[in-house]
């Protein structure tokens, strides 16, 4: 979680320009690091589409650039992703009107048989939506000291640049973002196997109305948090405790629908299926052998861009 996964490799490479390189070879190596940067945004932006903007955003400045004397064109790329996602989120604070207790981050959604092991670890690799939120409550300067320097391997002196900060400062920036997200953070869950079953037993119980199913996978400081977006804001929430969890789980068992099992950021999830379209994506947090965390996003312009096929939501079932 605080290791540096996915961005070792790339930000450390030793990559020359030659002079005069064309922009079309500049753009098949940039293709070549796209998917590294969108790992970057996202983790950055806990947001698809923003994160698409964002890498986006840095091929319009690398076409523009002269980076004929860049030695390492992965970390220059790394830099830029980065200093446009911290103008994008301090752009997003002054904009935001949702309560950010309500926040649920977009999911990375894949069937458990049909996933792209590519794109699930370019993803999804340490990055779960509990993760997302945490890192949604840090100062933009902080998520980009934690993000570049724990998870991509970036220096504090190249950091300190895009925050205009010193190194020194920098690094604290970093440890003060550690902290709160290991304080957040719980602990190992089980192997995928497990996850799923332990995600099976809770939703059979709650479909069954069964009080002590629910209280058996339950941790007793679940936090289930929903977001409904614009369209459903009455449904956002945040819900804290078993019993009032398993209290909301019961309230909407009457609405009980056909249920897609899929995988979110590599954790077990569902989606809610009425009349071929999504409803309700839940997706679960799972230490040792409890759940401790439930994400709901309920809002229907995000459900529509999961990007499940009308053949993936008719496989969904009761």
């Amino acid at each position: 979680m605080t290791g540096r996964e996915g961005g070792d490799r790339r930000v450390n490479g030793d990559l020359k320009d030659e002079p005069g390189e064309t922009k079309e070879a500049l753009a098949r190596r940039f293709e070549d690091d796209r998917g590294h940067l969108r790992a970057v945004a996202y983790r950055m932006l806990g947001s698809l589409s923003e994160a698409e903007d964002a890498v986006q955003e840095a091929w319009f400045k690398l076409s523009r650039a002269d980076v004929s004397a860049v030695q390492n064109l992965s970390g220059w790329l790394t830099t830029v992703v980065g200093r446009v996602c911290l103008d994008m989120l301090r752009s997003r604070g002054s904009r935001r009107e949702d309560p950010l207790e309500y926040y649920v981050p977009d999911p990375v959604v894949s069937l458990p048989d049909t996933m792209n092991p590519e794109h699930t670890a370019e993803l999804t690799e340490s990055v779960g939506l509990a993760l997302l939120v945490v890192l949604e409550t840090l100062s933009p300067a902080e998520r980009l000291a934690f993000v570049l320097h724990d998870m991509f391997a970036v220096s504090f002196d190249e950091i300190a640049r895009i925050v205009d900060r010193t190194p020194a400062a920098t690094r604290q920036l970093a440890s003060r973002a550690r902290r709160r997200v290991q304080d957040a953070s719980p602990a190992a869950g089980p192997d995928a196997r497990r996850q799923r079953e332990i995600a099976d037993a809770f939703l059979a119980a709650a479909n069954g109305g069964d009080f002590e199913g629910l209280l058996a996978v339950l941790d007793p400081d679940v936090v289930l948090r929903a977001d409904g977006g614009m369209a459903l804001a009455a449904a956002s929430k945040v819900v804290r405790g078993a019993e009032a969890v398993i209290a909301q789980a019961l309230m909407y068992a009457k609405f009980r629908q056909a249920a897609l099992p899929v995988v979110v950021n590599g954790s077990p999830a569902f989606v809610a299926v009425a009349d071929g379209r999504p409803t309700v994506l839940m997706s679960f947090t799972i230490a040792g052998d409890r759940i401790v965390g439930l994400q709901i996003l309920a809002d229907p312009e995000r459900l529509a861009a999961l990007g499940l096929s009308e053949e993936d939501l008719a496989r969904a079932t009761f």
